[in-house]
This record gives structure tokens, sequence and C-alpha cells, in this order.
């Protein structure tokens, strides 16, 4: 951290230093005061496009993650067509090129049509641009299958994100499994559903040496079964979404449907558990699980209501005001895994301003 100047030329970090001169005709931006930074990156994101575009697009998700002040954004494959061939993957960076307010980044399948049932086209995918795999918010329950994909996609040298949670253990479930639950009436989600499924998964990880990437990290036994798996070596690591470093189970007890998502908000244990991980380098980056959906979807009654919350325009806002003011989480923590964490996770060009990288910067006003 220092007070220094940056000069960006050719849409690359050229110089940082103090004293700069900007060469004839250049643009200045009078940051005094202000944090620039590594343009922050959102590796785990639903833009919803193509076939779902009444719950969001390429266009208006990208816009939203720029006033949020993120630069990159990784989209899930969850779209119709699922994106497990070339053509989709084409359509994603045809339309982020055309529209995008950011850099996108498309996810590809790991299995056809997400159905858990043969494996997707891999090597197209990652022919076509896709820099990781997943299932997303349909788990592969089948753990041969998961195994062959690590297999075949090792030499590609992408990673494959699972959504941990066991379908079995929480069908029927709505809200986080316990006391809470039991008061309102509400099918749980027990913990266990999420850390059987990391169990597996870094136990097929170390058998392949593939690298496992576990999305929205949400109980204390997870976070202990990601250390220890980190401890023996193996290729694993983990995220966390602002809700629920941010929220608990207690939230529920409106009935508000904006607080309905998968996995869902846990106790207040878990959520001591993530943020210590988080700051401790156990959980390697915050990812937002941005997933929205129109209006009539999160309306009703809490059991039929959409799962999933909205998170790239507020998220860095709200952790700088609920953690960082606070002294719950340092700043320069905060940044890191916004941007060097996310992007080391992904192979990703950017979360840095060394010099010859691309100029990706965000600036922030602490006093806003």
């Amino acid at each position: 951290d220092a007070v220094e100047d940056l000069l960006i030329q050719d849409g690359k970090i050229a110089r940082l230093g103090k004293g700069l001169e900007a060469p004839d005709g250049t643009p200045v931006i009078a940051a005094a005061g202000k944090v620039v930074c590594p343009g922050f990156i959102d590796i785990h994101a639903h833009l919803r496009e193509p076939g779902y575009e009444y719950k969001e697009t390429v266009a208006t998700g990208t816009k939203a993650a720029a006033a949020g002040g993120f630069t990159a954004v990784a989209c899930m494959a969850n779209t119709n067509p699922v994106n497990d061939n070339r053509s989709v993957t084409d359509y994603i960076l045809a339309k982020a090129r055309s529209e995008g307010f950011v850099r996108v980044y498309p996810i590809g399948a790991v299995t056809r049509g997400l159905e858990g049932k043969e494996l997707a086209e891999l090597a197209e995918l990652a022919e076509a641009g896709c820099v990781a795999y997943s299932d997303d918010g349909h788990p592969i329950m089948n753990s041969a299958l998961l195994r062959r994909a690590m297999e075949y996609t090792l030499p590609f040298g992408l990673p494959i994100i699972s959504h941990a949670e066991d379908a079995h253990l929480v069908q029927g479930g709505v809200m986080n499994e316990g006391v809470v639950s039991t008061e309102l009436g509400l099918g749980g989600r027990p913990a266990t559903a999420e850390e059987v499924m990391v169990a597996r998964d870094c136990c097929l990880a170390e058998l392949t040496g593939a690298h496992v990437h576990i999305a929205h990290l949400s109980t204390a036994g997870a976070v202990r079964l990601v250390k220890e798996a980190k401890a023996r070596g193996i290729r694993v690591t983990a995220e966390v979404t602002p809700h629920h470093l941010l929220l608990t189970e207690e939230a529920v007890r409106g009935y508000d449907p904006n607080t309905k998502m998968n996995p869902p908000l846990r106790t207040k244990r878990d959520q001591e558990a993530l943020l210590e991980a988080l700051a401790d380098g156990t959980i390697d980056c915050i990812a937002t699980d941005h997933a929205p959906h129109a209006l009539s979807e999160k309306e009703g009654d809490f059991d039929g209501a959409a799962a999933g919350i909205v998170g790239l325009e507020t998220a860095v806002s709200v952790l700088l005001d609920r953690l960082v003011r606070p002294g719950l989480l340092s700043f320069k923590i905060l940044v890191e895994r916004l941007t060097a964490g996310p992007a080391r996770v992904l192979n990703l060009p950017g979360g840095s301003l060394a010099p010859g990288v691309e100029a990706d910067v965000t600036i922030l006003d602490p006093a806003r």
C-alpha cells in the first residue's frame, strides 16, 4: 500500500510510482483521497442469457457488475440451452463483446443438460474459451462420473466448481435445518448435506490430482474439511458469498423469500467460521452467486419462491460497511479476496496492478 501515481498505456499498466508525468494528451483522473485497486472479479454469477432474458441479460448483468466495481465476471452454465457445447459458449462471448460492460468468462457444464448422466463436450468447451466447469445448482451425485470428469479435464488445467449439496439430503428443504426451521414449520437442508459432498469432492480431487473449487461454502464443518484437505496438499479452493458472511438463518423468520437461497443461510457459529476462514486464507475468494429472478418468482409463499439473491451492485459496499468499518476484516484482505484470490482460482488475467497486466482498475471512495 502506498500513495503513488498509476500510468496506463495501451490498455495495460505501464508504471506505478511517485511523481509520474502523464504523456501529452493522456486523460488524467484525479484520485486523491481515493483507493485505486485491481478491478474486482466475481467468479460466480448468473447472467441468465441465453434463455432467461426475463430475469437478466449479459448487458444488464455486466452493467450491474460495473456499477458494483467488478471488471470481470464468470457466468454459470445454467442457461437455456445449457452451456454444454461450443455454440452456446460462442453466443455468450459474442454477446459480451457486443453488449457487455465488463469482461465475461463463461463456465461450461460438466454434464449434458446439467442432468448428471453423461459428460458434456469438455474439450470443446475449453477450446471455445470456458474457464472452468460446473453443473452449478445440480450437484453431480454419480461419483464415478465426477471422477471421469476430473480425469478427463486434468490436461486442460481448468477447475471443476462444485455446488456441494447432497440432493437426497436436501430434498424438500428450503432453509437451514435446525431449531429455527422447526419453529417456522419449514423444511430443512442440513449442514451435513454440504459436508458429505465437500468430503467426497476432496477425496476425488486427491485421487485424480484435479483442482476442485467449492462454491458458496456455508458451514463450519465444510470449512474444517477444506482446511484439512489443503493441509494434505489436495488441490481444493473455496469461495464464500456476502450473504453467508453477513446473514444467518434468523433472517428467515420474516418468511421473506429474498432470504431463500441454496445453500441456505446458516447459524451464527457457521457465519463466524466463514469469516475466520476468509481472513486466514482457508477460503480463497469472495463470490456473489448473483442470481436474479423475475419479481413474480420471488413473491408469494416461501416454499414456492425461487432460490437466489442478487449481489453484483451491492456486494462490495455492504462488505465494506458491515465487515471492514467495524474492524471485523481488514481492507487489504477484502481487496485481495475480490481480486488476486479469484484470479488465482480460475487462472484469470487481472487481480494485480503490476506493470504489463491488463489495466482493469477499480477506484473506491472510502469516505462514502
